[in-house]
């Protein structure tokens, strides 16, 4: 009886040690053999969380995971549309500078030809020039380290030079008549990265600027370059947007604000967690009744379309050249603690009349949105006006002219790619970037001379004597690309600007080649016509007479 007894008082012990070991089991068969599956099964971003967890936890090899994360998010991002972006935590700078209006560095322009960094540009009273560096230098070594062969890229290049301000770079250089290596001891500074390329007048009365990106100091290089311009007497303006990729919205504001009078619409942008917000002028522009022409082609992209649609909406200036890119979307920036950052669309902007100009794209599939220009030039649309496809509704300008959304900004005047004188030969010397090499190794080869010429229209005249097309010809030859005489006969003139641009680009800059280019520019020569003609305030359209 006592044993009985004495079985019972012990009986609730042995069955919570039972059920405490039975737990126990349980959690430990239900982790290691069921693979966490009850934790994966949740919604949202715990999933992606607990996968990387587990990766790290479990998975057979040793896994980088930071390395794992930089391939996936831009995946993730491509699901959403073609314009949200992962930039990793060592190309935020770069990603940054062109628009940023600075960058610390050393101050030059290069190409990397055979291996080797040849100086093609000294940024004028920068650090490498008050060093004693020159246009046509060779780098051979930095900071007594040899910099030649394999590992010369462009991305090395910059890891290199670029440096935070006021710290020293040691330089070697081969420089042309000497033997032996000269050393330059760089203090790195401030290099201005210039939104306005080209300032100048074409004439007597018309003014031209030149916008490549909308970085933070557009606005404030575009009141010194009118300030230039009116130095100089000019009555009217061409902005020249083709090939501007864009840039900050606001600074596109700014901008189109200086040319508008007041309470006009200049965009709005909308989006599902980002009310509507309108961008409106004050009045207190200075340029408000200049006539005006903006070109565009199909590069001009984003805030370049911004300003553009702001002065076609508002019938303020006669836009000219080709259908813009089709960019609507605005991203935002958003860092993190590792230094990279995301750039996502979190919005879509809107022109004064109303129409959303981003072109058509599939979600997670933007193999087609990246062929669309190759798509346009394929089916004509460079060639004639009337192979431009409008996906969009109609909408109407403030004097009731006719505009379209849903792919880029249609211009008022169409001017179609100039194929004069094209053959494949020229095709083929241009892509095959054999044009550009020869130019940089003419400029090289012949620097002493062409020293001698400060003035665009002078080292113009003097290339046109050397004949450069058959100097070309000959170096192409040598190159792989065969000699084609009647080819090259009929795209002379082709190749003879190309060429020769490329020698004042890099003996001079690039304002000059801007002039040199612009001298035949169908584009430009119908902007003359249309300043002539006192047409470029757009008039509403005029209305038939209703038929009794």
């Amino acid at each position: 009886m006592n044993n009985i007894n004495r079985n019972n008082r012990w009986m609730p012990v042995l069955l919570a040690v039972s059920c405490v070991i039975g737990i126990i089991i349980g959690i430990f068969f239900s982790n290691h053999f069921a693979g966490n599956r009850l934790n994966i099964i949740n919604s949202g971003s715990n999933r992606l969380n607990n996968l990387l967890r587990i990766i790290d936890d479990q998975y057979v090899d040793e896994v980088n995971i930071d390395s794992l994360v930089d391939k996936a998010i831009p995946q993730i991002l491509s699901e959403l549309d073609p314009h949200s972006v992962y930039i990793s935590a060592k190309d935020v700078q770069a990603a940054n500078d062109d628009l940023k209006g600075s960058f610390s560095g050393v101050g030059i322009e290069f190409v990397i030809r055979e291996d080797t960094i040849h100086v093609q540009n000294v940024i004028s009273n920068g650090p490498a020039e008050r060093a004693g560096i020159l246009a046509g230098d060779k780098i051979v070594s930095v900071d007594d380290k040899p910099f030649v062969g394999k590992i010369v890229t462009n991305d090395e290049a910059m890891h290199r030079l670029k440096g935070p301000k006021d710290t020293k770079v040691k330089i070697g250089v081969k420089r042309y008549g000497n033997t032996k290596p000269l050393y330059f001891t760089v203090t790195r500074g401030e290099i201005p990265t210039k939104s306005i390329t080209s300032t100048y007048m074409i004439n007597d009365s018309t003014g031209y600027i030149r916008i490549k990106n909308f970085g933070e100091n557009t606005y404030p290089e575009l009141l010194i370059a009118l300030a230039k311009l009116q130095q100089q007497g000019f009555s009217n303006l061409v902005i020249d947007l083709r090939d501007n990729g864009g840039g900050y919205l606001q600074s596109a504001v700014r901008m189109a604000n200086e040319f508008l009078p007041n309470k006009k619409l200049i965009v709005y942008t909308q989006g599902r967690k980002s009310p509507r917000q309108d961008y409106t002028s004050d009045g207190k522009g200075q340029y408000q009744q200049i006539p005006m022409c903006v070109l565009i082609n199909e590069a001009s992209a984003s805030a370049a379309e911004i300003f553009a649609a702001a002065m076609q909406d508002n019938d303020r200036a006669t836009i000219i050249g080709r259908r813009s890119f089709g960019k609507g979307l605005v991203q935002q920036q958003i860092g993190f603690p590792d230094g990279s950052m995301i750039r996502l669309t979190v919005a879509r902007y809107y022109t004064p009349s109303g129409r959303c100009i981003q072109k058509p794209y599939t979600l997670g599939d933007d193999k087609d949105y990246a062929q669309d220009l190759l798509t346009r030039y394929q089916h004509g649309e460079f060639f004639s006006q009337d192979s431009i496809k409008h996906t969009g509704p109609a909408y109407h300008t403030g004097n009731g002219r006719i505009v379209y959304g849903g792919g880029g900004i249609t211009p008022d005047i169409f001017v179609p790619e100039d194929t004069l004188g094209m053959t494949s030969y020229f095709k083929q010397a241009a892509m095959s970037g054999l044009i550009l090499q020869f130019a940089f190794t003419y400029t090289d080869d012949n620097r002493m001379k062409l020293n001698n010429f400060k003035e665009m229209m002078q080292l113009s005249d003097y290339l046109v004597k050397q004949n450069t097309v058959e100097q070309f010809a000959g170096y192409a030859d040598k190159h792989g690309l065969q000699r084609r005489n009647l080819m090259i006969h009929k795209s002379h003139k082709l190749l003879e600007n190309y060429i020769n641009s490329r020698i004042i680009y890099n003996m001079l800059d690039e304002q000059a080649w801007n002039q040199y280019m612009n001298q035949n520019d169908p584009v430009i020569r119908k902007c003359l016509e249309v300043f002539r003609s006192k047409t470029s305030f757009p008039k509403a359209p005029v209305k038939k007479p209703n038929k009794k």
